[in-house]
């Protein structure tokens, strides 16, 4: 099976806690220290078999192999992925079965990245993902006042709009954040402005 490594805990020995995100599993693996095994780290996306034994609820992980992204070698393409697969365990943690959208998600997010800058493709997944889990605010309410926001604008964690007066947060044209919300475009962003959206998404999903 396929799946895309979200985070790795060191145990005794070297040995690893693996956390995978399959296409409707998130699994929780162990994997042998040995010198013959391939190298592994977060944002993989790996093909590989469990290995169910009686001594341990854990199922061993065997016969990984890597399944290379065309980029995998760009370090700021690596280096952002990274750090958003990593968002992806905190937010699914305690979740076993899950539908194929995430999965999916990565997928197609892995493929777009060939062309396009990263923060740009990977802020645009997670508008998709906000929209699928029903967490994507297009009613422009502010949510720390409640009021209807009509000009300027300010987005905080999860891409919630609110009132510039009601935080310290960055101030965006209302068009701008209209046309990032209702259509998941990032065309009239400049890069310091998707920087700043990046840092939002870091925040967590």
């Amino acid at each position: 099976m396929q799946g895309y490594i979200i985070d790795i805990k060191a145990v005794k020995d070297d040995d690893l806690i693996v956390s995978i995100l399959a296409e409707n599993h998130i699994y929780t693996t162990y994997r042998f220290y040995g010198a013959r095994h391939s190298n592994i780290n977060i944002g993989y996306k790996i093909d590989f078999e469990l290995e169910s034994t009686l001594k341990s609820s854990v199922p061993r992980l065997k016969d990984v192999m890597q399944l290379g992204f065309q980029w995998i070698f760009d370090n700021e393409k690596l280096y952002c992925w990274q750090r958003f697969i990593k968002l992806f365990y905190p937010h699914l943690k305690d979740i076993e079965e899950i539908d194929d959208f995430y999965f999916k998600l990565l997928d197609k997010l892995s493929h777009k990245m060939i062309k396009q800058n990263p923060k740009r493709a990977i802020c645009k997944s997670y508008l998709k993902l906000l929209k699928h889990e029903g967490r994507l605010h297009t009613d422009f309410n502010c949510f720390l006042c409640e009021c209807d926001i009509t000009d300027d604008i300010s987005l905080v964690r999860s891409f919630m709009p609110v009132h510039p007066v009601c935080t310290y947060s960055r101030t965006f044209k209302f068009e701008k954040i209209e046309e990032l919300l209702l259509d998941k475009s990032l065309i009239s962003f400049e890069d310091e402005e998707v920087d700043y959206l990046w840092n939002i998404v870091l925040q967590g999903l």
